[in-house]
């Protein structure tokens, strides 16, 4: 079974291409093991349908990268990241931390 990732962003918040790339160095050669979607989030209505944590967000099996629980009221933002955008490194880690574990 592939481990399901889902990059979420919108064009106005310049981040998701240094996610986007971060995202592609971290699974070259996970692509067997990895399904992967990038999904445009281009207006309110899709935000609210998918829960939108803001641009750029990546989930893992619907679970937010960094454990971000769904917001009550989703909206078209960038998303701020404490720490920084997550690097290919930390989110390499996440992701086979999650293909590893146990069923």
């Amino acid at each position: 079974m592939k481990l399901k990732l889902e990059f979420q962003y919108f064009e106005g918040c310049p981040n998701h291409i240094t996610m986007w790339n971060s995202i592609s160095e971290a699974i070259k050669d996970l692509a067997d093991r990895i399904e992967l979607e990038k999904i445009l989030i281009e207006d309110q209505v899709t935000a609210m349908q998918v829960k939108f944590r803001g641009s750029p967000t990546l989930l893992i099996d619907r679970e937010d990268l960094l454990g971000m629980p769904a917001p009550s009221e989703p909206s078209l933002a960038c998303r701020y990241y404490p720490n920084g955008i997550p690097t290919k490194d930390e989110i390499r880690k996440i992701i086979l931390m999650k293909l590893n574990k146990p069923e």
